[in-house]
């Protein structure tokens, strides 16, 4: 055994330099091992996605959706609602003040699918799977879809959560709110109609 191999002179190199070998050994490994996993961008936070996010339309401009896959399996094609008015509702699962919401908007779609009213509602959840569970738990009836990433760079949510907007019968935003609207406040978009 080389004198200069004892315990105490190995503790006195280790601590000079900071490391000892099993430390230089798991490092080297967590090095590898990192240096082998796959570079993935890291998805956009949604604080970030939201700071990016545009303001609401303004009134009179034309609500241009563009058609989109339905939750029940269905396809929303906003072609199909030509002459009818559009309620369009940006809403998630995990939103305080959509939960407070949704309940009128559920209303308003009840009372007023029957005299043309056309409406998709636009889940921003993680996974569609978040939305449908959602829905199905409070027997929400009202259209609705998951509005994915990749959708929402044809039609990019406005900023703020709820969000809801009017299309009135020649296509004109007529509404275009940001924030939870109180149920008196939903239940008068049925005189817009």
């Amino acid at each position: 055994m080389n004198t200069s191999d004892t315990p105490q002179s190995i503790a006195a190199h280790e601590t000079a330099s900071g490391l000892n070998r099993r430390d230089c050994l798991l490092l080297a490994g967590m090095t590898g091992l990192l240096c082998a996993l796959p570079t993935q961008a890291q998805p956009v936070s949604a604080a970030a996605e939201e700071a990016k996010a545009p303001p609401l339309p303004a009134l009179g401009s034309v609500l241009n959706l563009p058609r989109i896959a339905l939750l029940d399996g269905s396809i929303f094609d906003p072609s199909g609602s030509t002459g009818q008015p559009l309620l369009v509702y940006w809403w998630s699962s995990t939103c305080p003040f959509c939960a407070l919401q949704s309940p009128s908007m559920e209303k308003l779609w009840q009372s007023q699918k029957g005299r043309g009213l056309q409406m998709v509602a636009l889940s921003i959840d993680r996974k569609p799977e978040d939305a449908v569970a959602y829905l199905q738990k409070k027997g929400y009836t009202f259209p609705a879809a998951w509005a994915s990433p990749e959708w929402r760079k044809a039609f990019p949510k406005p900023r703020g959560l709820p969000i809801t907007l009017l299309g009135g019968r020649d296509g004109k935003l007529l509404l275009a709110e940001k924030g939870q609207m109180f149920a008196e406040d939903v239940e008068a978009i049925a005189q817009l109609l």
